[in-house]
Order: C-alpha cells, then structure tokens, then sequence
C-alpha cells in the first residue's frame, strides 16, 4: 500500500473541500434552526455538483459515473463528512446497489439515479427489525404474478426527497434446525404507488434537516418486474453491494473529526486564562495529542479497508474495525473539543454542540458497535472453526 496520495487524489480531495466549505459551510446554521433544508437549495448543490462532473462518482464510467476507486470515492466521503449531511444528501451518491439492475430496471431507475434525474432511498430497518435484518414483519405475499406487501420500515433516511425505494421485504419463511428463517427479497418501489406511502418520522437530535421517514405498505401490489436481482436473494445483492456503507460512515466520521479538532486546535492556541494560552496547560495539550492521533488511526484504518477493496483482498472484518473504531473515535474527540471550549461548547453560536450531537448516531445506524465487534469476532474465529 502506498501511503501517499496521487497528484489526482489530492485534487478530489482540494475540489471537494472547497466545495464543502464554499457551498455548505453558508447555510448550514439555517438548516439547524430551521431543521430544513431551503427549497431549492438542494436542487442548486445537485447542479453544481453535475456540473463539477462528481455526481453519483461512485459508478463505473460504463453508466455515466466518475468510475472513482473505492479509495478515491472514500476520500470523496471524508471530505463530505466535514459538512452538513442534510446539505451533503444532494451531492449525490446513489446506492450502488443500483447495479444489480437489469433490463427496464436499468431505464427506469439506474441511469437516471446517476444522471440525477431521479433519487432513491434505501429501506430495510423496521421498528422490530433493525440489526435483526431476518426479523423483519414487512411482508409479501404472492397473488398471480403480483406480490401484496404489507408492513412498515422507519428511520428511512432521505426518504423525503427519494422518487422511489430499494426495500427489502420478507418472502417467505423456510423451517432450519435452528427455528424458522425469513427469506428476502428486494423491490424497487416508486414514489405513488397505490398502498404504498411515506409519511414524516420521527424528531432526532443529530443531523437536524437530514430526514428519517416511515413507509406504509397496505395491500401494495407489486410486479416481478420490481424484484431487484432474485426473488429470495435479497441477501445475496446486500451482500454483494451494501457492505461498504459501513466504509462510508467510517470515513464520514474521520472527516467530521478533523473539522471539530480545526475548531479545538485553533480555541486552544488562542482561548488564555491565567495569564497563557490553554494550550500550554498539560491538561489541554495532552487532549489535543490524543485526538490527532486517534484521528489519523481511524483515517488509516479506513483508507486500508477502501484500499482492500480495490486489491480484491477480504475486507468484511477491516471494514467493520474501521466503522467501529471511527465512530467511537468521533464522539471522544466531539465531547474533548466541547470540555476544550467550555461553557461556549454548549452554547449554539459555535458548532460545537451540534457536532456532538451530531455524532452520536454514527455508532448506530449502518450497524451499531456491537455489530461491528460481533462481525470482527466472527471473522476471527471462523477460521479456527469456533
């Protein structure tokens, strides 16, 4: 592995950041107080982010993306993570999922996905089925050549603004040794389907103006033309297309850190009391070694897992250090940078406050921590057959 960065690397990562901090950083105070986005300002960060040739840059030329390594698009993410994510959603990275589209399915949903035309939102998580993907209750049931679905996802982010869905519905059960296992499928649902709906969700404390919606299925008939890869292989596209989400959220919280310890590193050298700079007080100088180093250990970690992926090596265990290791690291390095300011850190004329509380959810959703040490532990001890 070459530790540098390529002369093209750095200017995806000079590009974005200045795109972040020109683009996003101005109106990411509206969106905290108002808990919205503008109408048509995302419509407005889509087009220049088209016009900057990034959009949906994490597909293969072949259906008109950027075709990005995994370890280019993973610094694409990092720097995204310094934003915003309610401003961000509009960058557009749709799931790559997506590639398991075929025939119509590729007209319909693919190439418009990465022409910008059309947004998606991706739906598994229901309110007894969240890291239990196979306890999931949504159900379909076949009728002719129809299945009628019904059941509900929630925390369904970025369903607000989706023109269809990727969810993942439960077809029926087998009988194993071990009790009884859901099968699952994936459909392709669009926005206005009859019985199918999307209502508001629920009020969360990080990342104010990014949305999580519910979806109701009630008697929703849906074709086999729906059915993204096999009926009864949801797991099977999972597996193959959804496991660096986990990468993303990893790289994500690296480029989070990084912004908040700008924020910590600056107050520091410049906040005096007893007559000095914090800074030269052990207790300050010693929290900001900690959090730099932690930063560049989930920085390297994660740009090892993106660069695995691009050798073809095994990464599922790599991948979930990565993500665990990030997001534990955010939120120490978030609440050091809020102990550093003081009373202001809690105050919201500074950022502070909603970086820490922006960064409790990243060690839940797209699988908790103790997933991720579950999957770490599995990937050991498979080998030595325990």
């Amino acid at each position: 592995m070459h530790f540098g960065l390529t002369e093209e690397q750095e200017m995806i990562v000079s590009t974005v950041r200045s795109f972040v901090e020109n683009e996003i950083y101005p109106h990411e105070a509206e969106v905290e107080r108002s808990g919205a986005v503008p109408p048509g300002l995302g419509e407005e960060i889509k087009r220049k982010c088209i016009e900057m040739g990034f959009y949906a840059c994490n597909f293969p030329e072949e259906v008109g993306g950027a075709g990005l390594s995994h370890l280019d698009f993973t610094l694409v993410e990092r720097e995204l993570g310094r934003g915003s994510m309610a401003l961000t959603h509009f960058f557009g990275r749709p799931q790559n999922i997506l590639m398991a589209c075929k025939g119509e399915q590729r007209e319909r949903y693919l190439l418009p996905a990465v022409r910008g035309e059309r947004m998606d939102a991706l739906a598994m998580t229901e309110p007894d089925a969240g890291s239990d993907v196979r306890g999931m209750k949504c159900m379909g049931v076949r009728d002719g050549g129809d299945w009628v679905v019904n059941g509900s996802k929630h925390f369904i982010s970025g369903a607000d603004h989706a023109d269809f869905f990727i969810v993942f519905i439960a077809t029926g059960v087998d009988e194993t040794p071990h009790g009884p296992k859901k099968r699952i499928t994936c459909f392709l649902v669009d926005r206005g389907t009859p019985g199918f709906e999307v209502r508001p969700g629920y009020n969360s404390v990080s990342h104010r103006g990014y949305k999580n919606c519910i979806l109701y299925f009630d008697d929703c008939r849906l074709p086999d033309a729906q059915v993204l890869g096999e009926v009864d292989g949801g797991f099977a596209v999972m597996n193959e297309w959804l496991y660096a989400t986990r990468l993303t959220v990893a790289t994500f919280s690296v480029g989070r850190a990084r912004r908040c310890f700008d924020h910590a590193l600056a107050y520091a050298a410049e906040r005096k009391q007893f007559g000095q700079q914090i800074a030269k007080f052990q207790g300050v100088s010693f929290q900001i070694a900690d959090m730099i180093t932690e930063i560049d250990a989930a920085d390297w970690l994660t740009l090892s897992g993106a660069w695995r992926l691009d050798q073809g090596l095994p990464a599922n265990r790599e991948i979930a250090s990565a993500k665990l290791y990030a997001t534990e690291m955010l939120a120490r390095v978030t609440d050091a940078t809020l102990q550093i300011h003081g009373g202001m850190g809690l105050m919201d004329d500074l950022p502070i406050e909603r970086f820490w509380r922006d960064a409790r959810v990243e060690r839940i959703w797209d699988g908790t921590s103790e997933i991720q040490r579950h999957i770490i532990g599995r990937e050991l001890f498979r080998p030595l057959g325990a």
